[in-house]
């Protein structure tokens, strides 16, 4: 790269450019640590019951107790992100994680862990959001899609080297050092937020709204709970519907109090938007129910269905993963060329019939073929959700991006854990109905079909788009 003399000014429009470009790097790092950190750990927990004393199921804990604090304080982010500034709120937030990941590692029992646990997903819940919030407020609409392909790289790079790499850790070194590479990373990000992240605040705080907070906080956390209850049927069908009723009965009176409140926590005219509203609220959040129950999906059909070792399971997830990290050099363009509305619908299809094509596939296929299909699967999730994140927020005013950014994390929470309900519900429905006492390859075989059906439906819904849509952001002109 050449160096630009020091009396050589860029080009205006370059600045905003580098410094859109800048930010997301810097919130991709961020993203880096706290993805690798949710995937990492389920590699270590055999390891960590044993030497806490308790038997390894008993450390799920850790994994629930951090889900349900994220999902307290999500609803948060953003008024503290207008209140005390984006960039301070997300300095804390890479503070408070990295020090709850030295207490982590250095936990002597099962309950120093989970409190440990739980300011980690306080440090999470603020990271996200505001991590987008600082991309919003720093990149230009003509920039926006580059700056969201960027903090997309993560979401697709920690799944494929978490696992990987927390088995190699806990294997050769201690489960301790799967918390303690947090370290690096966060001092890493806090230098260069402090250095190169402009600090920002908006001029009319509003008062902070604590029905709004407690009524959004305990519904999102039931419905979470109860979304990740239903994975694990062995628990009890009671509670589940409990907190699932509880859940939806609660975020009813939140968005009811939202509606009417007159300073509210969150702002619900950003689903005023067509472009939020279909790309986040309705067809985004049911297509990205798909398209997190296949990552689900796939390690049980390796072993379970194929009866693969962990390690050839593993492989074939590898050409998944790779599929989704290959995508990202062409995302940009074909948007730019093709616009949103093109994209989302043929690439929707493609990804669903490639879902629906897993339920084709047995222990006899060629492996060439198995693991072509799961590049395919890969490539066009990849492009997926680049498009639907960019889209999100191409058209929402700048006084609603702090509550856009807080809504959109919370959905995609509800799509995750939805996505492997629907999964687990599918595939216990199909053994229980079919009198099986253990999964067989037709249960998988019919939840292939069930979740693609749905990714296929939600990406039909997406011709609701005006031709349009998002042109700004992607710079894609139609044809009158």
């Amino acid at each position: 790269m050449t160096a630009i003399p020091e009396n050589e000014a860029l080009p205006e429009s370059a600045v905003p450019a580098r410094q859109a470009r800048r930010v997301a790097l810097i919130v991709a790092v961020a993203f880096f640590m706290q993805l690798l950190d949710s995937t990492i750990i389920s590699t270590s927990l055999p390891q960590m019951g044993q030497s806490f004393g308790v038997p390894a199921v008993a450390m799920s804990i850790g994994i629930t107790v951090y889900m349900l604090t994220m999902a307290v304080f999500v609803p948060l982010s953003g008024w503290l992100a207008d209140r005390f500034g984006a960039r301070n709120i997300f300095l804390i937030a890479i503070a408070l994680f990295t020090l709850a990941s030295i207490a982590c590692g250095v936990s002597q029992n099962l309950t120093q862990f989970v409190a440990a646990r739980a300011v980690q997903g306080l440090g999470s819940a603020l990271m996200t959001p505001v991590g987008r919030i600082l991309v919003l407020r720093n990149a230009p609409k003509s920039e926006l899609l580059n700056a969201t392909a960027l903090i997309t790289w993560p979401a697709l790079f920690a799944p494929v080297v978490g696992p990987v790499l927390g088995g190699f850790i806990t294997t050769y070194l201690s489960w301790h050092w799967n918390f303690f590479i947090n370290i690096p990373l966060g001092l890493a990000g806090l230098a260069l937020v402090a250095r190169f992240i402009p600090g920002d605040r908006e001029a009319e705080t509003r008062p902070l709204d604590w029905p709004g907070f407690l009524l959004t906080s305990v519904g999102l956390a039931s419905l979470l709970y109860g979304l990740e209850r239903i994975a694990h049927p062995e628990d009890g069908a009671l509670p589940t519907v409990a907190l699932l009723g509880a859940g939806v009965l609660v975020g009813w009176l939140a968005v009811r109090h939202l509606a009417r409140a007159q300073h509210p926590l969150l702002d619900l005219t950003a689903f005023k938007v067509q472009t939020f509203a279909i790309s986040t609220l309705t067809a985004g959040t049911v297509f990205r129910v798909a398209i997190n129950a296949t990552p689900f999906l796939l390690p049980l059909l390796f072993q379970v269905g194929f009866g693969l070792s962990p390690i050839d399971a593993g492989l074939m997830i590898l050409a998944y993963f790779l599929g989704n990290l290959g995508m990202k050099a062409v995302t940009t363009p074909t948007l730019r060329r093709f616009g949103f509305r093109p994209v989302l619908i043929v690439n929707g299809v493609i990804a669903s019939l490639s879902i629906m094509a897993c339920a084709a596939i047995s222990p006899h296929t060629p492996q060439v073929l198995v693991v072509a299909l799961m590049l395919i699967a890969g490539l066009s999730r990849s492009m997926q959700f680049t498009a639907l994140n960019t889209l999100a927020f191409a058209d929402v005013a700048a006084p609603q991006r702090s509550s856009a950014a807080t809504l959109s994390s919370m959905l995609q929470q509800v799509a995750m854990l939805f996505g492997v309900a629907v999964a687990a519900a599918l595939l216990n429905l199909s053994r229980i109905a079919r009198g099986g006492p253990a999964l067989d390859l037709v249960d998988f075989r019919l939840a292939f079909l069930a979740i693609g059906a749905i990714g296929l439906v939600a990406a039909l819904r997406f011709l609701a788009l005006p031709a349009a849509a998002g042109a700004e952001v992607s710079g894609h002109l139609p044809r009158n």
